[in-house]
């Protein structure tokens, strides 16, 4: 699985750097980090919706501190456990 977290500027502004910092910890935690390719993205083109994230091929925008554990869980954790 490859992740990707946009640190485009709007994306920065909005917390990027705490959201892959959370990501990190969640991959670690549930003892992923060697099954995901975790990476920064300039831009996945949805300034406008928060912080996006792309997971594969599958763009999620919106995300926060408050919405990660919910979007790791469906986006990252439903789909490693097939």
């Amino acid at each position: 699985m490859n992740i990707y977290v946009c640190v485009g500027s709007s994306c920065h502004l909005k917390g990027s750097y705490q959201i892959i910092e959370l990501m990190k910890k969640a991959l670690e935690e549930n003892g992923l980090t060697d099954q995901v390719n975790l990476s920064a993205a300039f831009c996945l083109g949805k300034c406008t919706h928060g912080v996006s994230i792309k997971v594969d091929d599958e763009i999620v925008t919106g995300v926060s501190p408050e919405t990660f554990p919910d979007i790791f869980q469906r986006y990252v954790l439903t789909p490693m456990k097939g």
